[in-house]
């Protein structure tokens, strides 16, 4: 049985170093959208609170990144090449989520 993390830090230390580093790219990105969001760890997965209400998850699978959350429209043109879906968005760690569209997101 794989053993299960903590936090943030020790979630991220299980990951291949891809995926690490896609999501620690990802988590510097939202932080720096919403300065005043709280990062905490829920569900099994890092996490985002603004004013207390979670705002967005993020985690990875055999197979790719994703962020999770309620994904506002209109970005159907800037996430045509991710698999989505109603409140995620798949991403390869050699294919992010670009930047303007992160924080557009947050």
């Amino acid at each position: 049985m794989k053993p299960s993390a903590k936090n943030t830090d020790e979630y991220l230390m299980m990951l291949p170093d891809d995926q690490a580093a896609a999501l620690q790219k990802l988590r510097k990105q939202i932080l720096a959208a919403a300065p005043s969001c709280e990062e905490y760890f829920g569900y099994g997965l890092p996490g985002f609170k603004y004013s207390g209400h979670p705002l967005l998850y993020m985690g990875a699978a055999k197979h790719h990144c994703a962020l999770y959350g309620m994904m506002p429209k209109g970005f159907d043109e800037e996430l045509k090449d991710f698999e989505r879906s109603k409140g995620t968005i798949q991403f390869l760690p050699d294919k992010p989520i670009s930047a303007a569209v992160v924080k557009a997101i947050v």
